[in-house]
């Protein structure tokens, strides 16, 4: 009889564990057109509008040098953060991704971001290249190719239409950040961050010479720090 109930206890406790950490996840999904309307997005060297075809998405315009839509008033430390993004296979012109842990100066963040031009590319090498983790400004794209080959940027498997709408989901849990794509159960790129930060602002970001389509933006955010 003692065994049993100690059984039951352990039981007990695990359920209650289990509500302790879903408790600690709050999601929240982001209308981008009404924060745009709404003066709630800050922009650093673009310029945002409103998707015809998606409701909830806008559009970052082309321009040569990164560019980063800001979410005003939201900071994010640990958690999930889900969106759909389209970019388009033209060579050099589609870099597209998700800025977070930036500090108000708007130059010093970290960036998970793709280049769809890759995704099919015929050669191996490019196509290892379609991913990309980067820690600006210490550590940008040249500086991990060059000192860290392969590390930080990988290929995905199966590859996107790279000019449709593709679900990425990055998951970050300081100081690891895993990315998947499509609802895949198998990360496409397993990265430690470059630097201490643990929270900061966060921003829909592109590339030198890139425009994107974004929407569907959900936030799932953890109390753990």
């Amino acid at each position: 009889m003692i065994r049993i109930n100690k059984y039951i206890l352990i039981t007990i406790m695990m359920v209650l564990i289990s509500g302790l950490s879903f408790s600690q996840q709050r999601a929240v999904s982001y209308n981008l057109p009404e924060l745009l309307s709404s003066g709630k997005l800050s922009t650093t060297n673009r310029e945002a509008s409103q998707l015809a075809v998606k409701k909830n998405g806008i559009k970052i315009s082309s321009k040569a040098g990164e560019g980063v839509i800001w979410l005003n008033d939201v900071k994010f430390s640990n958690g999930i953060i889900e969106l759909d993004v389209k970019g388009k296979n033209v060579e050099q012109q589609s870099f597209v991704g998700v800025a977070f842990h930036g500090l108000e100066d708007t130059k010093t963040f970290d960036v998970i971001y793709l280049r769809p031009f890759n995704f099919k590319a015929e050669e191996p090498v490019k196509r290892s290249h379609s991913m990309q983790y980067a820690s600006h400004p210490d550590y940008p794209w040249p500086v991990l190719r060059e000192k860290f080959s392969g590390k930080y940027e990988s290929a995905l498997a199966p590859a996107p239409d790279p000019n449709e709408w593709f679900h990425v989901r990055i998951e970050v849990n300081y100081s690891e950040v895993k990315t998947f794509i499509n609802g895949s159960a198998t990360p496409s790129l397993v990265v430690t961050k470059l630097n201490e930060r643990k929270n900061g602002i966060l921003g829909l970001w592109v590339g030198n010479n890139s425009d994107g389509d974004f929407a569907n933006l959900k936030i799932t955010y953890s109390d753990k720090n």
